[in-house]
């Protein structure tokens, strides 16, 4: 006598459907002790019902005019716990892949990031990989895990999208480097690295449209100035031009 699924929320809940012979006029679906809490006969081979709460394995039998059934077994499963991502944020567009650990993972069937759901990759009870689906706007959503237990809330993602530079002030300094420049543009506020001529530059986010960043020592002439997030790079080539000092 099959039973699909055979495992389910140990709050309850879970919608069962069992196969079998004469399952006509089925007075009652017992999960161990417990009676289903909604049982409906769908014909002479097949019944659904509705787990109640419960915890470990039981045998899950049925009761009709004819005696009461052989039992199957039914597992209950807790609601995962999830402890953290891989990455806590990512391109707008997504395509990349995040691992979340925790516990309770290994009945995994979704992963949601906001409105947007993904089929995740089981590793272990304690972890798994999904591929981050797209995302509707720059910004922080839930992520959530569904398994057979239930859903677990509690983890933010935060897509980000590529940013842009419009405009440095000035754009122009000495080789020794150390002059401040503000930077414009859009997406500036998931900064995660600025450079000149290649090289790396210390920067503080002002908002999401201005960010400030010192110069480091550089060689004479024009060089590209680079802002990257987690969603990729924007290039002005030759914005910045080193200044050598004046010599005797």
């Amino acid at each position: 006598m099959p039973i699909s699924p055979n495992q389910g929320s140990t709050g309850g809940g879970t919608l069962v459907t069992i196969t079998g012979t004469n399952l006509a006029n089925t007075s009652a679906v017992l999960f161990g002790t417990k009676p289903a809490t909604s049982v409906t006969n769908v014909s002479p081979t097949q019944v659904t019902a509705v787990a109640p709460s419960g915890t470990g394995t039981v045998g899950v039998t049925i009761k009709t005019p004819g005696g009461t059934s052989n039992p199957v077994p039914f597992f209950y499963v807790g609601a995962p716990f999830k402890s953290s991502l891989s990455a806590a944020s990512g391109p707008l567009a997504g395509g990349n892949t995040v691992t979340v650990t925790g516990t309770g993972l290994s009945t995994a069937t979704s992963v949601s990031f906001g409105a947007a759901t993904a089929t995740p990759t089981v590793g272990s009870d304690s972890s798994l990989a999904v591929t981050v689906p797209a995302g509707a706007a720059a910004g922080p959503v839930s992520v959530s895990v569904t398994t057979a237990g239930g859903t677990n809330n509690g983890l933010t993602y935060v897509y980000v999208d590529v940013p842009t530079i419009t405009a440095l002030s000035p754009t122009s300094g000495p080789t020794s480097g150390g002059t401040a420049v503000t930077i414009t543009g859009t997406n500036l506020d998931s900064t995660e690295s600025v450079t000149f001529g290649g090289a790396p530059a210390p920067f503080s986010v002002i908002n999401a449209t201005t960010l400030s960043a010192v110069t480091p020592p550089g060689t004479a002439g024009a060089v590209d100035v680079s802002v990257t997030n987690a969603a990729g790079a924007d290039t002005e080539v030759g914005a910045f031009t080193y200044v050598a000092g004046p010599g005797i």
